[in-house]
């Protein structure tokens, strides 16, 4: 959420921003809710102001005069629970409209009306050139007798898989892998839950806009199945106020994710690439309200990422994503696209994101600085791995002529020592 006195101060700034994003929100109404608003407060503290006023005059006036004092003093209450009222309705609204206001993005942020406009920015490794027909990650994990999606979909419809044996193992090695490099890189690692009430949802920037994607449980419980382990991890110190010492926050954590990918249908329905649960790492950063160092924050996590893949030898390139593309809560986002063969293209692995205050103000996430004034936080996060689209590159990227599958070196000690899994097909 951005502070009603920036908007009140940058309405056109605001309002290139959400030009930016394609995003839609009336900063206009936002700013005449707010200018009644504080007349409303300034009426309210006369009102505050004569009540005790008459108060005092009643407690001293004499018998004669209390009746016509009481009478005031009853019309002055009148008017101002009414006018209480009101205004707890009108700021309702105006926080309504607040959280439909998205961030304002970078000026590095190029221009674009969705991904296709996304600009590459880095590109690392080759694209495997094979000497025999290549499968597809589904073709190979089926013939291995590693991939079940048929009875998937009779346990939970469309868009599940089974993973079995060795691809199983797997998602646990590069889960784990993940894990330990970053718990190396000093993050310290979380478990936490993948059910949050919905003002999680709502304090990080998920809702308003993004119900459609999550799954909610009934009105009973209050509770959404989190799409990415960034949402009970951002929202751990909501509430509280950190020593400046203390920051800043490195937290990793391994989580199940969930996602309806609604608006999806008819769209990457084969395998592993669009799927409704999947298991996956993600590092988040909560620090002061810096944007340099939220520059040199976005930039290690990238990093982090960009290793993992390294080592995991495969191709990737990293893009600069545009307004069009980028969600409300991001300043800046960089996307990572992993090469997939299958494909015959890059596909989306990770998201590196920074938000400054955004997702902090409606956290109520602060911290103490030096001269003791008390200041939202800024926020960071990224992928470290997502367990689907890393699988459909390992599997495809890795192959052999014999349908096995060659594990990178830094997956071996995860694997049992094993430099090759599955059979000759």
């Amino acid at each position: 959420m951005l502070d009603l006195k920036f908007i009140r101060q940058n309405p056109d700034l605001v309002r290139e921003g959400a030009r930016k994003k394609r995003i839609s929100c009336d900063i206009d109404a936002i700013l005449r809710l707010d200018e009644d608003a504080r007349a409303r407060g300034v009426e309210l503290d006369q009102l505050r102001a004569e009540q005790n006023t008459f108060g005092a005059l009643v407690a001293k006036s004499p018998p004669a005069e209390k009746k016509a004092l009481l009478e005031r003093l009853a019309a002055i209450k009148v008017r101002h629970n009414a006018l209480e009222v009101g205004q707890r309705e009108l700021e309702a609204e105006l926080h309504k409209l607040l959280l439909r206001v998205p961030n304002v993005p970078a000026d590095a942020v190029p221009e674009g009306k969705d991904d296709s406009e996304n600009v590459v920015i880095k590109l690392w490794g080759e694209p495997r050139k094979f000497e025999f027909a290549a499968r597809d990650h589904v073709a190979l994990g089926e013939a291995q007798g590693w991939l079940d999606i048929e009875r998937a979909a009779r346990l939970s419809g469309s868009r599940n898989y089974v993973l079995k044996g060795d691809l199983s193992l797997l998602e646990g090695a590069v889960m784990r892998f993940a894990l330990d490099m970053m718990v190396a890189r000093g993050f310290v690692p979380l478990s936490v839950p993948t059910l949050v009430r919905n003002e999680i949802m709502v304090g990080t920037g998920y809702f308003p806009g993004g119900e459609d994607q999550a799954y909610r449980c009934d009105d009973r419980d209050d509770l959404c199945l989190v799409g990415t382990a960034e949402v009970p991890v951002t929202a751990l110190h909501m509430d509280e106020i950190h020593r400046l010492e203390d920051l800043p926050l490195r937290y990793v954590a391994q989580s199940s994710c969930y996602r309806r990918e609604a608006g999806a249908a008819g769209k990457d329905t084969r395998g592993l690439y669009r799927v409704h649960q999947f298991q996956k790492v993600e590092q988040v950063v909560i620090d002061v309200a810096d944007p340099a160092r939220s520059i040199e924050h976005h930039q290690a996590i990238l990093q982090n990422s960009e290793d993992l893949l390294q080592a995991l030898e495969l191709p990737y390139r990293v893009v600069n994503v545009c307004g069009g593309d980028l969600g409300a809560p991001q300043i800046q986002k960089f996307d990572i696209e992993t090469w997939m063969p299958s494909r015959a293209g890059y596909g989306e692995t990770h998201s590196a994101s920074r938000f400054h205050e955004y997702q902090s103000r409606r956290l109520n996430l602060r911290y103490r600085d030096g001269e003791g004034k008390v200041r939202f936080c800024h926020t960071l996060n990224n992928t470290v791995a997502a367990s689907a689209r890393i699988l459909i590159a390992l599997l495809e990227n890795h192959q052999t002529a014999e349908g096995r599958l060659r594990l990178p070196p830094a997956l071996v000690p995860y694997m049992g020592g094993r430099q090759v899994v599955g059979r000759a097909l």
